[in-house]
C-alpha cells in the first residue's frame, strides 16, 4: 500500500515536473521564470483568452463580466503556485499574489468612495436637474449635440465616463425623441467626449488612476494632455455636427428639483478630491486612504441629513421628496448601490493578468512591444488594442511590464489608453452603457461609420502630444 502510494505521488511529481519544465532555465530568488512555452503556461493564456471572450460576449450572454474573470483568476493562481512549487519555490506565488491583492485593495477602496459619493448626488436628484434644465431650455438638436459633449467632456474628469455617458445619453435622447439620426451621432459624440474627458485626469479613469497611483506621473502633469484630449474630442465632433439638423425640438415641461444637501454634498466630494490629493503628493500615502478619509465626510454628513429629513418629514411642514417615496438619506444604501459587477471584475482582471505575468508572458510581450517595436508606436498600439479588448487589462499589463520610459511617453500610453476605446462602440464603459439604453439606436455598426472620424482625431491628438509636449521625452 505504501509502495503503491509512493508510486503515485512520484508519477504525479513527474507530471507537474513535465508539465512546467522550462524550455531554457530556471532562476533563483523573486525573478520569474519563463514557463510561457509549458503545459501550465499555455493553459492559464487560453483560460484567460476564454474568460474575456465571456465578457467581450455579455451583453448577448447576459452573463456578468466579473464572473468568468474571477474563475480564470482562481484558477491561473492555483497553475501559477502549483508550477512554482514543482521548481522548488513554494513561497513565491504567496508573495506575488499579496502584491496584486494590495494593488487591487487601493484601486477597490478609491473606487467605492468616489461611486458612493456618485450614488449620493444621484439620489439627490443632482443629475436629474441637470438634466430637465438642458431638455426645458429649448435648445436646437446642434446646440444640444455640442452642449452634450462639451458637459461629458468636463464631468467626465470628475466623475466616471460611465456615469457621464448616460447622464448625457438621456439628454439627448429626451430631446431627440424619435430623430435617430440624431441620437446616434449625440451617442457616439457623448462616448468621445467623456473618453477624451476623462484622459487628463488622475480620476477621469480607471486606467489614468492606475497610473497615478503607481506614481507613474504626478497629479498636475496629467494636465499636460489636456489640449490633445480636447483635440481628440473636437476633431470627430466637427465633422458629425454636420449630419444634425438645426430643427428645434418640442421643450418638455418637466422640472426636477434638487433634494435637501445636494449642494453639500458636491462641495464634500471636491474636498475629499483635494484630500486625496494632498495624500499622495505631501504625506507620500496611497490617493484610497484621502478617498476612505472623504468617504468619512459624507458619512457624519448623511447623519446630519437623515436627522434633518426625518424632522422635516414627521413634523408639519414635509419635505419635498419631487415624487420619491419619503425616506431619509442612508449612507450604506449608497454603498450597497456600488457597480459591484465592475469592482470585481477588477479584481479578476488584476489577478488573471498578475498570474499570466508570473508565467513570463508579460516579461515577453513587453520585449516585443517596447524594445521591438519602440516605445511610441507600442504605446500607439495600446489605444488601438484599448478598443478591442479593454482599456484596463492592457494598461494594467504595461503597468507590471513596467518599460523604463519618459514621463512623456507616460503621458502618451494614458492618453491613446483612454481615448483608444472610443474607435469601437464596445472599447469603452462609455459605448457598452449607451448600447444597452439606446438599444437598437446606438449600435455597434452605427458608431462603425463614424470610426474614421474618431480615428483622425485619434492620430491628430497623438501629434498635438508629440509637439506640444516634446519637454516631457527628455530623460
Amino acid at each position: 500500500m505504501k509502495k503503491d502510494t509512493h508510486m503515485k505521488l512520484a508519477f504525479l511529481q513527474f507530471c507537474i515536473f513535465f508539465l512546467t519544465a522550462l524550455p531554457t532555465f530556471a532562476a533563483d530568488g523573486n525573478e520569474i521564470i519563463d514557463m510561457t512555452r509549458t503545459g501550465m503556461g499555455l493553459f492559464a493564456l487560453v483560460l484567460f483568452v476564454a474568460a474575456y471572450g465571456l465578457v467581450i460576449m455579455e451583453e448577448k450572454l447576459h452573463l456578468r463580466k466579473s464572473k468568468p474573470v474571477i474563475v480564470a483568476a482562481g484558477i491561473i493562481w492555483v497553475l501559477v503556485a502549483l508550477a512554482y512549487q514543482a521548481m522548488g519555490r513554494p513561497d513565491h506565488a504567496h508573495g506575488a499574489i499579496l502584491h496584486n491583492l494590495t494593488e487591487y485593495a487601493e484601486l477597490f477602496l478609491f473606487l467605492l468612495a468616489a461611486m458612493t459619493y456618485i450614488n449620493a448626488l444621484e439620489e439627490r436628484n443632482a443629475f436629474r436637474a441637470l438634466r430637465s434644465w438642458l431638455v426645458n431650455k429649448g435648445f436646437t438638436l446642434r446646440t444640444v449635440f455640442w452642449m452634450t459633449g462639451l458637459l461629458a467632456f468636463f464631468i467626465s474628469p470628475v466623475a466616471d465616463n460611465l456615469t457621464t455617458a448616460l447622464l448625457m445619453g438621456a439628454v439627448a435622447m429626451a430631446v431627440g425623441g424619435s430623430n435617430t439620426r440624431f441620437v446616434v451621432v449625440a451617442c457616439i459624440n457623448i462616448v468621445v467626449a467623456a473618453n477624451a474627458g476623462g484622459a487628463f485626469s488622475p480620476f477621469g479613469d480607471i486606467t489614468t488612476l492606475m497610473v497615478w497611483q503607481k506614481g507613474k506621473l504626478s497629479f498636475f502633469e496629467f494636465f499636460a494632455i489636456f489640449v490633445p484630449s480636447v483635440i481628440n474630442w473636437l476633431i470627430p465632433a466637427i465633422f458629425m455636427s454636420l449630419a444634425v439638423p438645426k430643427e428645434k425640438p418640442a421643450v418638455s415641461d418637466e422640472t426636477v428639483a434638487m433634494k435637501l444637501g445636494a449642494r453639500r454634498i458636491m462641495a464634500l466630494f471636491l474636498l475629499t478630491i483635494v484630500t486625496a490629493v494632498s495624500f499622495h503628493n505631501f504625506l507620500h500615502l496611497p490617493p484610497a486612504v484621502g478617498m476612505m478619509l472623504g468617504l468619512g465626510y459624507l458619512s457624519f454628513f448623511s447623519y446630519w441629513l437623515k436627522r434633518t429629513e426625518h424632522r422635516l418629514l414627521s413634523g408639519d411642514n414635509p419635505l419635498d421628496m419631487t415624487g420619491h417615496q419619503h425616506e431619509t438619506f442612508d449612507l450604506f444604501r449608497k454603498i450597497a448601490k456600488a457597480e459591484w459587477d465592475t469592482l470585481l471584475f477588477f479584481y479578476g482582471v488584476i489577478l488573471c493578468v498578475g498570474g499570466l505575468g508570473q508565467f513570463g508572458y508579460l516579461a515577453i510581450t513587453s520585449n516585443f512591444m517596447y524594445n521591438g517595436l519602440g516605445h511610441t508606436s507600442a504605446n500607439v498600439l495600446v489605444g488601438i488594442l484599448s478598443a478591442i479588448i479593454d482599456n484596463i487589462p492592457v494598461m494594467f499589463a504595461v503597468l507590471t511590464m513596467d518599460p523604463q520610459m519618459s514621463h512623456g511617453q507616460w503621458l502618451l500610453v494614458t492618453l491613446t489608453a483612454g481615448v483608444g476605446g472610443s474607435l469601437l462602440s464596445i472599447g469603452s464603459a462609455a459605448g457598452v452603457a449607451l448600447m444597452g439604453s439606446a438599444r437598437g439606436i446606438y449600435t455597434f455598426g452605427a458608431h462603425l461609420k463614424w470610426t474614421w472620424a474618431i480615428a483622425l482625431g485619434y492620430a491628430a491628438s497623438i501629434a498635438a502630444h508629440l509637439f506640444l509636449n516634446a519637454r516631457y521625452f527628455t530623460p
